[in-house]
């Protein structure tokens, strides 16, 4: 599926993709609700339909990935929360092993989130990841989510990449057609980014279910 040898540079995202994203489907739709309930005396269902719509309206912005902006809005301690239920982060199969191999072919290896920059250093810190990465960027340096084009902008300033020459691997539809449309050749999606659910449709992008379809070899 990948050509290393014609490879440079690999982009890939966190939640979802080398992170499982049980964590963060457990923290919004089942722990902030519990909370926002009873900090409010609603009922757990009521606090879902008052959350719910909040969380859609802001699918794909910055703000939706923004854990001071949702700490503010909804008047809880959201990082505090997150710290509350850390015991749920987990590296998805395979990707330690993964990245391992990677770093030995000698290809610039980046972390590129929508992450806020404290999920990241709490889930850098559970996970031991970084070591792994030549540099990581979070979207929120930027002040664009990756589903936009200003973002691709930036990052081709911030961190020079030939578009021809890079690998993305992420598991958000939306970001793999902003990176496809900015010109990126070799865009991969993830179908199993949640452990406890089914795989996602990914048919319109090259997909894996988990990294060891890509693995690579020392000689790239």
């Amino acid at each position: 599926m990948i050509q290393w040898q014609s490879i440079d540079t690999v982009f890939l995202d966190m939640d979802g993709t080398l992170l499982d994203l049980n964590f963060d489907n457990h923290f919004w739709l089942d722990f902030v609700p519990k909370r926002y309930a009873l900090a409010h005396k609603l009922t757990i269902e009521d606090a879902k339909n008052k959350l719910f719509p909040k969380f859609k309206a802001l699918e794909g912005k910055l703000e939706w990935y923004c854990l001071d902006y949702w700490t503010q809005e909804l008047k809880l301690d959201l990082a505090e929360m997150k710290l509350e239920v850390s015991g749920l982060i987990a590296v998805l199969p395979h990707v330690t092993e993964f990245l391992e191999a990677l770093q030995t072919t000698g290809k610039r290896i980046i972390l590129a989130t929508n992450a806020h920059e404290k999920s990241l250093g709490l889930k850098m810190e559970k996970t031991c990841l970084r070591p792994f990465f030549d540099r990581i960027i979070s979207s929120h340096g930027y002040g664009h989510p990756k589903e936009d084009q200003p973002f691709w902008e930036y990052l081709q300033k911030d961190e020079p990449f030939d578009p021809k020459r890079t690998l993305l691997v992420d598991d958000s539809l939306p970001v793999l057609r902003a990176a496809r449309d900015y010109g990126l050749s070799n865009t991969i999606a993830i179908l199993k980014n949640d452990s406890t659910k089914a795989p996602k449709d990914g048919a319109e992008f090259p997909a894996i279910y988990d990294f060891r379809e890509i693995m690579p070899h020392p000689t790239g």
